[in-house]
């Protein structure tokens, strides 16, 4: 499949000046669903992957292979510009190489690579960073390994809530310099901290974790900030609503009183069905 013209697509929402809340998806039918309500980009996190794929909490038990494989799968289902998080690029420098690869082939149009220290070391209670010069190693290695120019590698820290707004700084302009295309900070809680983040960087922003005073479009977009995330409670929603379905049934009550079940109209839509059966009549002689 040809994934440049979605890349390209992305591309230029991070050159706009506009800032844009991005659908959190984790499957064709969240992606599709997503596209259809008019979201400009798709984000796919780690601990979303994590959850959908393994059924396991965030903590780097999920592989590559897996990651990409679902990565890919959201993809072919629609012509969503889809950000992914890549964690710290499942190793070192040269995993990342490798991630970046990867996921290029499975079609994604921006990813992150972080400097956590991932996944969590021995005898460590709390998130730790690795250092920044081995931080650059991995953005550079990130870059080396893209082969579609239109694909953006965003550099990641949540250096704010661990070693403070001045290494945040820091370690963003190191990863600017080293030449990835955005920052994304995550843990950024006030606007004093972000005005002095947008002052010291000249790259497109992106942000995880807003609060309050953190929500307005306007200022965001004033500040270069190009994508916000809210959260990841689409998929939250979904494991809600099987569980009560279930558990609905589970206690008697019927099928047809079920509350808050897609119709078949919905069914139809996201899955496409208007374009299989045309499918069968052109190919089946249906």
């Amino acid at each position: 499949m040809h994934w440049t013209d979605r890349r390209r697509r992305f591309r230029a929402l991070l050159a706009g000046d506009r800032c844009y809340h991005p659908g959190s998806v984790f499957d064709p039918i969240s992606a599709r669903i997503a596209e259809d309500l008019g979201f400009e980009i798709g984000m796919f996190a780690g601990s979303v992957a994590s959850m959908t794929v393994l059924g396991a909490p965030d903590l780097i038990v999920l592989t590559l292979s897996e990651f990409a494989g679902q990565a890919y799968r959201i993809n072919r289902a629609g012509n969503l510009p889809l950000m992914v998080d890549a964690d710290h690029g499942y190793g070192n420098a040269l995993n990342v190489k490798r991630t970046v690869e990867e996921l290029e082939t499975a079609g994604v149009s921006g990813l992150s690579i972080e400097d956590t220290d991932l996944p969590t070391p021995y005898g460590t209670s709390k998130p730790r960073l690795i250092a920044i010069a081995e931080g650059i190693g991995k953005m550079k290695a990130a870059l080396a390994g893209r082969q579609d120019p239109a694909l953006c590698i965003a550099g990641r820290t949540s250096a704010i809530s661990i070693t403070g707004l001045d290494d945040a700084i820091a370690r963003g302009k190191a990863y600017e310099a080293a030449g990835v295309d955005a920052l994304f900070f995550v843990g950024i809680r006030a606007r004093t901290e972000l005005d002095a983040i947008s002052a010291a960087t000249t790259l497109p922003l992106i942000m995880g974790g807003l609060s309050g005073e953190l929500s307005d479009l306007d200022y965001l977009s004033a500040r270069r900030v190009r994508i916000a995330l809210q959260g990841h409670q689409p998929f939250a929603a979904g494991v809600k609503a099987v569980h009560d379905t279930l558990k609905a049934l589970r206690e008697g009550t019927a099928p047809s009183k079920l509350q808050g079940v897609a119709d078949a109209g919905l069914m139809k839509r996201v899955t496409r069905d208007d374009d299989y059966s045309g499918w069968t009549r052109d190919f089946l002689g249906g």
